[in-house]
């Protein structure tokens, strides 16, 4: 889907393969994101509150909502920013956090565009950033559901034999089989009536994944990009995502003059069926997602 007008525009999505009851989350974070423009008057910062309001929705692997890994106690969430105004921070396998959006956006006033683990904790405890540890029935239940996948037969990663996450168990608690995977990150893009825009992207990872698996997310031209002709960010599973530069090449695409629906569908090619991929964009006239599964989505557009 796409339209061709508008000053302001706002795409939030909530992951592709999540349920499109979730819609209704995307759309107050689409709101929410149009009410922090009116108050900031910043791309970047409406795209971070939109983020914000799915990180702490609890039904999203993001923030609060985080995939639990495969040991069902530990929680890794990546995170980034970028805008054309040069802010550009990320973060990768942060724990015990709130918000992992919001300390990507910290980021962007340091020296460096990127921190991961350890240090990136530190950085938060150093700048008292919220914390975050509770963990949710929601998580507990998805987690059950990947043990469950990956003591049958069937991939509970397309392409990765399952008998590969015990063979290279990285967790400190061994792993217990009794005997629906999660990739959905959440993002938003936005554009703004200066010319400005702005991409925010949050996860909790992959499901399942080894201890410090870090995806698309928080790499630049992978899930996220924001350049003068527009703003991808994409959702899927990210060892697939990084092998094609997916934001990137979507982006030059659209700077090349596709126009922004063609641009999203090509992207979407790129990958196999097996493979779930999505997408949500903004250029100078335009505003749309796509995808290749069902995606909870929300669109706002403001003459």
């Amino acid at each position: 889907m796409s339209n061709t007008h508008g000053d302001f525009a706002i795409v939030v999505h909530g992951g592709v393969g999540s349920p499109t009851d979730y819609k209704d989350g995307c759309e107050l974070a689409a709101r929410r994101g149009f009410e922090e423009y009116g108050i900031s008057g910043d791309a970047l910062e409406a795209a971070i509150a939109a983020v914000t309001v799915l990180e702490d929705d609890g039904r999203f692997n993001a923030g609060r909502g985080a995939a639990l890994g495969l040991d069902g106690a530990t929680v890794e969430m990546d995170a980034s920013v970028m805008d054309t105004r040069g802010r550009l921070g990320a973060v990768a396998c942060v724990q015990g956090i709130e918000n992992p959006v919001l300390l990507a956006r910290a980021v962007c006033d340091t020296p460096h565009w990127f921190l991961a683990g350890e240090g990136a904790n530190r950085f938060a405890a150093a700048i008292r950033h919220p914390t975050w540890n509770k963990i949710s029935e929601h998580q507990r239940e998805d987690h059950r559901k990947i043990l469950k996948e990956l003591a049958g037969s069937a991939p509970a990663m397309p392409g990765v034999d399952n008998k590969a996450f015990m063979r290279f168990w990285n967790y400190q608690a061994p792993l217990t089989l009794p005997a629906s995977a999660a990739c959905d990150t959440v993002g938003a893009v936005v554009r703004a009536p200066d010319g400005h825009f702005g991409v925010a992207v949050s996860t909790g990872g992959s499901a399942p994944c080894l201890m410090g698996r870090v995806g698309d997310t928080p790499i630049i031209g992978s899930g996220f990009y924001a350049g003068p002709h527009g703003a991808v960010a994409a959702t899927g599973i990210g060892e697939h995502i990084v092998r094609h530069l997916l934001a990137h090449r979507v982006y030059s695409w659209i700077e090349d003059g596709m126009p922004l629906e063609q641009a999203l569908k090509r992207g979407i090619a790129l990958f196999d069926k097996d493979i779930d991929v999505g997408l949500v964009a903004v250029s100078r006239t335009e505003a749309g997602a796509w995808g290749n599964r069902d995606m909870p989505l929300a669109k706002l557009i403001k003459d």
